[in-house]
């Protein structure tokens, strides 16, 4: 019986071990990245790669997949575009799509002065000279089509001062050819220097084979219009924003039927992440943001018909589904996350809404790791409207013990803070780590009506901060909260959140991080680059002293004037090739600290942008996370 009882222990052992490991830097580093390639052409396969990282060689892979539809074996594939076929290839096959950075303008010393090759001067005469990570040096990506028989290229640009893609993250998804091949559609922003730092109004441009020339496909639609897409009838639909320079204005499908444009989600009160074509040409089928998730939606396309298109939301749950990959009949493959799994592939069922996992790149890690509990709750506003709050707990959560607790403040600031799997700002992670962490849908985020989304702008120190302290005080009402070790972390608007409650938070607080985060307003509108987001959203610029609304941001709203305030330990991250929330931020805001005595701490990473990029940068980044915490909370 003993030697029975030991055997038993013996294989029991690992899985008893490995049920109580938990999330660490390193295991959240070592999953496989999944991004979805697309269906295979005779869609019967979905192809997908894999990223893996090399944290020793600070590098990273992809390798590419094919999984059958219904589900099987993964196989390793070496061209992915031989799958699912080329997109930038015209559909008679005479023509190949591309782009490539050409230089048009002079901006370089060199560029003036020849003779003086050493000199790595640059000289502007207008905005926008730097622009995300990089600085200008007169090249724009342009669009090129080379005629696959005689190997001739075409600048479809003309050398104009226009990118296609756009900047900084647009990719091969900005330029499409038409069902014929007779014309290619393309997405740039048709503005240059402060005219471009100060609008968000991209257009959809047309270019005729035959005629060789160029015409503006959405002129006078004044936000972003952008992804455009052909049903398999021919008929076009793209994504558009009305207002110029509001960046996160409501987006909605634009379709254009017969020379008459429709707008199908006008009367939904929602916005529009990405879409695709049912493979009828009936539907669309859309990915939003709702009740702190991201779901799958339909809308009709009623034709020439005069009646209102219906939206329906075809998925619900605890999860966010993140892109739709393809259609066959009546399966969609969508990726799809929560809190406690990265990115796998799924395919929908259309009459049943169910889904099925497709993809089990992580389940053998995920079966190693104890997951934690995600918790929706919702919280009653001081203007008395119910928000929802995310709380998530730590794996061993025990309701008799008292937790340190953490408020996440979104960044955006009208990101949407839904069912996100981040590899930086992980809240497995955290509470693997001992943390309740409470994820506040505070005022500005998407999801929960476009008055919801849209009040925070011009309103930064307002409504949002209560929303903030209204999700952590009702939270820490619970017995299992310890009051005495709050913290507040937060990264880009979630880093002015965290600067701005340090003046506000009346002793509720005991540590704080923020990461790339606005701490003077006047600076940053003196340094930052897309010129539209900080006159939106501040209301104007400092200098204009008649206009109530830019002082009420500049002065009341501003952290750098609520210092006097600060007694709270501090963490402050900034990247150095940061030009969105630029570098003179985080070292203000250092400086301030240090010189108030307060005990503070920045962790500097000068390759870094307004992400953390390097795998081993971003362990750096969670080790020093974890350890201010373990020291100030």
């Amino acid at each position: 019986m003993k030697k029975v009882l030991l055997l038993l222990l013996v294989v029991l052992l690992p899985v008893l071990t490995n049920a109580q490991n938990v999330m660490t830097p390193e295991r959240l580093w070592e999953l496989g990245r999944v991004s979805p390639v697309g269906l295979s052409m005779d869609k019967s396969k979905v192809v997908f790669g894999v990223t893996t990282y090399d944290i020793t060689a600070d590098a990273k892979a992809t390798q590419y997949y094919a999984i059958p539809l219904k589900g099987g074996v993964s196989q390793v594939i070496d061209d992915p575009v031989a799958l699912v076929g080329n997109k930038n290839r015209s559909n008679d096959g005479k023509y190949d799509l591309s782009h490539r950075a050409v230089k048009v303008q002079n901006v370089k010393g060199v560029d003036y002065y020849p003779s003086l090759d050493k000199s790595n001067a640059y000289v502007y005469d207008d905005l926008m000279y730097r622009h995300w990570d990089t600085w200008a040096d007169g090249s724009y990506n342009h669009l090129f089509m080379r005629d696959r028989d005689t190997g001739e290229e075409i600048d479809l640009m003309e050398n104009k001062l226009f990118h296609c893609p756009t900047m900084p993250f647009g990719g091969d998804e900005d330029y499409i050819w038409d069902p014929r091949s007779h014309q290619v559609l393309y997405v740039t922003k048709s503005k240059v220097g402060t005219a471009y730092a100060t609008s968000t109004n991209t257009d959809i441009y047309v270019y005729d084979l035959k005629s060789q020339t160029t015409t503006n496909k959405t002129k006078g639609m004044m936000g972003y219009d952008n992804s455009p897409a052909f049903s398999p009838k021919g008929v076009l639909a793209w994504l558009s924003m009305k207002r110029d320079g509001y960046e996160s204005d409501k987006n909605d499908i634009i379709v254009e039927y017969r020379g008459v444009r429709y707008n199908l989600t006008e009367h939904w009160d929602g916005t529009v992440s990405s879409f695709l074509w049912g493979e009828k040409g009936k539907y669309i089928y859309f990915v939003a943001p709702v009740g702190g998730t991201m779901q799958l939606f339909a809308v009709d396309f009623p034709g020439v018909a005069r009646r209102m298109p219906v939206v329906r939301q075809l998925t619900q749950g605890q999860f966010d589904v993140v892109n739709i990959v393809g259609q066959s009949g009546q399966t969609l493959v969508v990726g799809r996350r929560d809190m406690n799994h990265a990115t796998e592939l799924y395919t929908v069922n259309l009459k049943t809404a169910a889904f099925l996992q497709l993809t089990h790149v992580n389940d053998t890690k995920y079966k190693e790791i104890a997951l934690s509990k995600v918790e929706k709750r919702m919280v009653t506003t001081t203007d008395n409207k119910q928000m929802v709050t995310w709380v998530i707990y730590p794996p061993d959560f025990d309701p008799s013990k008292k937790y340190p607790t953490l408020l996440y403040c979104q960044g955006g600031p009208q990101g949407a803070l839904s069912q996100f799997y981040s590899y930086r700002w992980n809240f497995q992670l955290m509470a693997a780590k001992g943390y309740i962490v409470v994820a506040p849908n505070r005022r500005g985020m998407p999801g929960h009506g476009v008055a919801w989304n849209e009040q925070i702008s011009t309103d930064y120190g307002g409504q949002n901060m209560q929303d903030y302290l209204s999700a952590i005080d009702d939270v820490a009402k619970e017995p299992y909260v310890d009051q005495d070790r709050l913290g507040a972390v937060g990264a880009s608007y979630g880093g002015y959140s965290v600067f701005y409650l340090a003046g506000i938070h009346e002793g509720r607080f005991k540590s704080f991080i923020a990461h790339d985060g606005i701490f003077n307003w006047r600076s940053m509108y003196g340094t930052t680059e897309e010129m539209f987001f900080v006159n939106w959203d501040l209301g104007g610029a400092y200098w204009e002293k008649d206009n109530a609304i830019a002082q009420r941001s500049f002065g009341e709203f501003n952290p750098i004037n609520r210092v006097e305030n600060w007694d709270t330990p501090i963490m402050i991250v900034q990247g150095g090739k940061d030009y969105r929330v630029p570098i003179g931020q985080g070292l203000e805001a250092f400086q301030a600290a240090q010189l108030r005595g307060i005990k503070s701490r920045l962790l500097y990473l000068p390759n870094e942008n307004h992400w953390v990029l390097s795998a081993q940068n971003a362990m750096v980044w969670q080790q020093e996370f974890f350890r201010w915490l373990s020291e100030t909370l």
